[in-house]
């Protein structure tokens, strides 16, 4: 499973690739800044994305809008609980912070059925 993955703080992406690659994902590019993002998840090709949805300040919204309009798979991450995700994408997953490798793992299978 290759994974795109947008999040702001360096300790806390550190973890998430690491989890990741423990559930035999491959890690395509990660994003700190909205900008970066939506160039990244323009330009590559992945399975599934994991969104920050607070991004340095910003609103990871736009980046969600792009992936869902490319119809790629994506959940939400945050501390803030699922009420965070933006309105408009609230049928997405949202993992709570901080990442239990379970509910990462629970959370990546919903969102690509057919794939463990």
């Amino acid at each position: 499973m290759r994974v795109f993955i947008v999040e702001d703080e360096p300790l806390i992406l550190f973890a998430l690739e690491d989890m990741l690659a423990d559930l035999g994902c491959e890690i395509v590019a990660s994003a700190m800044r909205v900008p970066e993002a939506l160039g990244k998840a323009e330009a590559l090709a992945f399975d599934i994305a994991i969104l920050d949805v607070n991004i340095a300040g910003d609103r990871v919204d736009p980046v969600a809008d792009l992936l869902a309009a490319r119809g790629v798979p994506f959940v939400f991450a945050t501390g803030y609980g699922p009420s965070a995700a933006p309105d408009r994408h609230r049928e997405r997953r949202v993992i709570a912070k901080p990442y239990r490798t379970r509910d990462l793992h629970e959370a990546l299978a919903a969102s690509l059925p057919g794939r463990s």
